[in-house]
């Protein structure tokens, strides 16, 4: 099945009720899809006018706490940044969909990881945070799909899947498992009209302009909270050959998937490698990367990108050993071979000594 369309249908699966889109390459599929099947279940699918259209629809209809989704790509994803940051203020669960095409600008749509920092933190204003899942594979991103309905619920924040062009354009097997999730009750906060009679309940509003007293404050601090608890709880990463691994490479999307044959390769030749992949960008797994790295000679970060991730890969392992990068920008894909040269390159010109700790 072809990535965006088993994206489509995952979210279908997790119980989609509205789907609002703009069209943009490489995610059009995804749009193309529900507005064929969501009409056939009943359920909205609204072509709107522009991005900014859409998000705010998405915006609309979260609110009233209805499974609500919007798809993009790259330079129309940075169209929504002032309502994804005011969607978090508001404490409302949208999902945005984002499958990364080359840039800066409208680039070419080619596949890209240019998008880290645009997801990881944010163009809006403020100090909010939006979840950000990275899927490898197509199974994998029905998989966080689901996952991203749940945890944009359970927390009432903006939740991103964040996939590179290749998981949207590429087809591979994938099995369609049920939504198995119970995404949390809404019914506590829902704007969804106050009721009659018995049913009447107090008036709600969800706003993300808060100017009396000490609003604000009272505000940014529940939030911080909440974002502390999710650095806790919701961290997901995947470790490849680590234990014994002298090079540890870091990785995430499509990507790791290279870095993974390369480090059975990297073997073969008596270089120990192992793979450190990030599944979740937000939260990134800080703890986890440094206690994975303590003992290592050398990190190599391989990203399609210059180096986004790697700012949090430095930060996280806090100078235990050295990082070096392999980038590639504008749509180019980084091929085994380069990376197996560099690791073989920085396995000879170590300064450490077998075992030793940076």
């Amino acid at each position: 099945m072809k990535g965006n369309k088993a994206i489509a249908q995952a979210a279908i699966n997790a119980g989609l009720q509205c789907y609002f889109g703009y069209p943009i390459t490489p995610q059009n599929e995804i749009g193309e899809f529900m507005s064929d099947e969501m009409p056939k279940l009943g359920r909205t699918y609204i072509s709107a006018e522009s991005e900014l259209a859409a998000v705010n629809m998405l915006i609309g209809a979260a609110s009233t706490g209805t499974l609500a989704m919007t798809s993009s790509s790259s330079c129309a994803i940075a169209l929504m940044q002032e309502a994804i940051s005011a969607m978090a203020t508001a404490e409302i669960p949208g999902v945005i969909i984002s499958v990364m095409r080359a840039g800066p600008g409208l680039g070419n749509i080619t596949p890209s990881q240019g998008d880290y920092f645009q997801a990881t933190k944010g163009g809006g204003n403020g100090d909010y945070r939006t979840i950000v899942l990275a899927p490898a594979t197509i199974n994998e991103a029905v998989e966080l799909t689901y996952k991203t309905f749940y945890l944009a619920f359970k927390y009432r924040n903006p939740a991103m899947l964040l996939a590179d062009g290749m998981i949207g354009q590429m087809m591979e097997p994938v099995e369609l498992k049920p939504f198995d999730l119970k995404i949390p009750d809404s019914s506590s906060w829902e704007a969804n009209g106050v009721g009659e009679g018995s049913d009447k309940r107090p008036f709600r509003k969800l706003v993300s302009l808060h100017m009396q007293g000490d609003d604000l404050i009272v505000l940014n601090a529940k939030m911080q909270h909440k974002y502390h608890q999710i650095q806790e709880n919701e961290v997901m990463y995947e470790e490849f050959m680590t234990d014994d691994a002298d090079i540890l490479i870091t990785a995430f999307g499509t990507v790791a998937r290279v870095a993974k044959s390369v480090v059975l390769k990297a073997r073969k030749q008596g270089i120990k490698a192992g793979l450190f992949r990030p599944i979740t960008l937000w939260p990134f797994p800080s703890k986890q990367l440094k206690s994975c790295a303590t003992s290592k000679k050398a990190i190599l970060d391989i990203e399609l990108n210059e180096g986004q991730m790697m700012l949090d890969v430095k930060a996280a392992i806090d100078g235990v050993c050295p990082v070096e990068l392999i980038a590639k920008l504008g749509g180019a894909i980084i091929k085994e071979g380069e990376i197996l040269n560099k690791l073989v390159e920085i396995s000879k010109n170590s300064p450490l000594k077998e075992g030793a700790k940076c």
